[in-house]
């Protein structure tokens, strides 16, 4: 069983068209998925994906600490960031249950939270160290000297994993073409495209354009 788990916190630029958007491609180039999930705080209401309530009120990107709750989730799972946009047989994300996670874009050896894989409940550590003190960790510092200009949940993702002696595999290496990045002058891409920056499909000409709008635009409400 695999699933696929996005996280739509209110009060930003993403509404429920991005969540239909994401879900569409993913039912469409992701085979064998059986579930897609959004763990939010609206009242969601689109087709082909669950709605999961947060349950906790941390901010901005910091919800996705929420995709590693214990007892919400079985087999694979893969965590995949809103303004992602499938363009091709994207198997590979959940060919296994083992951890996997994207290279950052910047900083090489380091976790991005953009894609994540791993089975469900392996991750629990990551969540309750955060749960138990988000103030700590949210604040710049909280993890040492690290590359990153901007603090966030992937620097605390990454200082969480180095201190428990858990080093992800990376994407990049274990399944070469997967992920893709994208940029204006392209016009062809691996079957994951990753938007990086101020980048985003919304605002991306063909063949993102598109990509991200499907064949068809099924309903949403909420």
């Amino acid at each position: 069983m695999a699933t696929l788990v996005t996280v739509l916190r209110s009060g930003g630029r993403y509404d429920a068209r991005w969540v239909e958007r994401l879900a569409g491609g993913a039912r469409r180039h992701v085979p064998g998925l059986a579930r897609v999930v959004c763990l939010t705080d609206l009242a969601l209401d689109v087709e082909g994906c669950e709605a999961v309530p947060l349950t906790h009120g941390w901010p901005a990107w910091w919800s996705k600490f929420e995709a590693f709750r214990p007892g919400v989730f079985d087999g694979t799972v893969a965590l995949v960031d809103l303004d992602t946009v499938f363009a091709g047989d994207a198997a590979a994300l959940v060919a296994s249950p083992s951890l996997c996670v994207m290279e950052d874009y910047f900083h090489k050896g380091r976790v991005s939270s953009a894609l994540m894989r791993f089975a469900a409940d392996t991750l629990v550590e990551l969540y309750d160290a955060f749960a138990a003190d988000p103030v700590r960790w949210m604040a710049p510092g909280s993890c040492g000297p690290v590359p990153n200009a901007v603090h966030g949940d992937q620097v605390v993702m990454d200082h969480l994993l180095r201190t428990a002696g858990r080093p992800p595999a990376f994407f990049q290496h274990e399944h070469p073409g997967l992920i893709d990045f994208y940029a204006p002058h392209k016009t062809g891409y691996g079957p994951v495209i990753v938007f990086i920056g101020d980048a985003k499909p919304d605002r991306a000409g063909e063949p993102i354009a598109s990509l991200w709008r499907g064949p068809a635009d099924p309903p949403v409400r909420g």
